[in-house]
């Protein structure tokens, strides 16, 4: 692509623009229906462990399909398959709509739905992060990925809240509310018009599935970015554990364990409208590691809390240096990866999210449960530390990355 000042709104851009309506519409949709799903299931069962099944049958697909999904994003165009897992979110929310009102929607069918919108997100995910740098010159692309995890974190925010209250008008209007979102979506994303260049398909085979891990395995950059974040979030998930600090720890009730969820959001929504309209130009692999650092010391601090507004102060600092690493993994790895190759890169990386998400949930109760709520914390900060200094070691091309955009994406 030609040289474009990197100060330039990506909004300029009509493709983009519809792109960034679609992920808003359809991030606001997913975040209504899971708060919808999750007080309709506990209605209907009662059980916390139906709960916790919820977000088990989601994630399965991601982990099933990783190497189908990556392969289906790099050999077929990735908005019509964006604009398919929308289009069969909205159906899947319709059904979910008509079986709640008609009452015939079971736990078990809504775990086959779930299931099913799983999957729609498990090729919807790689196909996305690898369509997007297809709409923008690629020294816009950093303020793009922090203008889109903006929108991301306000869905996240005004989202749940949104789903709760129209769940008091009944299930169904939630249901319906989100398949309207989520059709409306796919409108957005049929009407992207770009050229895309053609490129010979290669055969699938095994070595054509397993491409996307090799290609990190080979690039100490995208490793490293990768890596860094996964055992940051891996070690660090003190926010699992918000419940007991809300309640042992900090001695507050539901008003405060709001507060404490929402405040990394809060601290990711800031940082990311900052780096929308100042993105990250220089010293990248440093500021990397500075950010992950300062989420260890976030996190320690929070540990060591008993002041509620210090542990939402940390907690908001937390979320915001978080942000800060997850739009220099995602610029790396996309600016990284050749074209015909984003579909598979991205769905190892978002898989390796997942896993980091749903283990680090795991890991923090888990030791929790052996050490103590306060050390489990506690550690989690001190090995995101000892992560850091690790990384720097294992990835020096990292930690002495210049620039996001190489002269060679450009």
């Amino acid at each position: 692509m030609s040289a474009t000042d990197n100060r330039e709104s990506p909004l300029h851009y009509h493709p983009f623009r519809l792109f960034w309506s679609a992920r808003i519409l359809s991030a606001l949709a997913l975040q209504m229906q899971t708060v919808a799903i999750g007080w309709h299931v506990y209605d209907l069962t009662r059980s916390a462990f139906a709960l916790g099944l919820i977000g088990l049958v989601q994630f399965l697909p991601s982990l099933l399909l990783a190497l189908v999904t990556g392969q289906v994003a790099d050999r077929y165009d990735r908005r019509l398959i964006v604009r398919t897992c929308q289009t069969v979110a909205g159906l899947m929310a319709l059904i979910l709509a008509l079986g709640s009102y008609q009452g015939w929607l079971t736990r078990d069918a809504i775990f086959v739905l779930v299931f099913i919108l799983g999957v729609a997100r498990a090729f919807e995910s790689p196909s996305t992060s690898a369509f997007l740098p297809q709409l923008i010159p690629a020294e816009v692309f950093p303020r793009a990925i922090g203008l889109s995890s903006a929108s991301n974190q306000a869905t996240i925010i005004a989202g749940p809240a949104l789903g709760g209250l129209i769940y008091v008008a009944g299930p169904p209007v939630v249901y319906a509310v989100s398949a309207i979102l989520f059709l409306s979506a796919s409108f957005f994303t049929g009407a992207i018009r770009i050229k895309v260049p053609k490129t010979a398909r290669e055969p699938v085979d095994l070595k054509t599935m397993l491409a996307g891990i090799a290609f990190i395995r080979n690039k100490p950059v995208v490793l490293g970015a990768i890596s860094l974040d996964m055992f940051a979030v891996l070690l660090g998930g003190a926010t699992a554990l918000l419940p007991i600090y809300a309640r042992e720890i900090l001695h507050t009730g539901p008003w405060g364990l709001g507060l404490l969820r929402s405040a990394p959001a809060l601290g990711a929504l800031a940082m990311s409208l900052y780096l929308a309209r100042k993105p990250i130009e220089r010293h990248a692999g440093r500021v990397m590691f500075s950010a992950v650092a300062i989420f260890g010391l976030a996190t320690i601090v929070f540990a060591l809390s008993h002041s509620v507004a210090l542990s939402l102060v940390a907690l908001i600092v937390l979320g915001a240096s978080d942000m800060i690493s997850v739009v220099i993994r995602q610029a790396l790895v996309q600016l990284e990866t050749p074209d015909a190759m984003r579909g598979r890169v991205s769905a190892v990386n978002w898989l390796f999210i997942g896993t980091s998400n749903q283990l680090g949930e795991f890991e923090s109760g888990a030791t929790a449960a052996l050490l103590g709520v306060v050390p489990a914390a506690l550690l989690g900060g001190i090995g995101t530390l000892l992560v850091v200094i690790l990384w720097m070691r294992f990835f020096p091309t990292l930690a002495r990355r210049d620039r996001l955009v190489s002269h060679d994406s450009i």
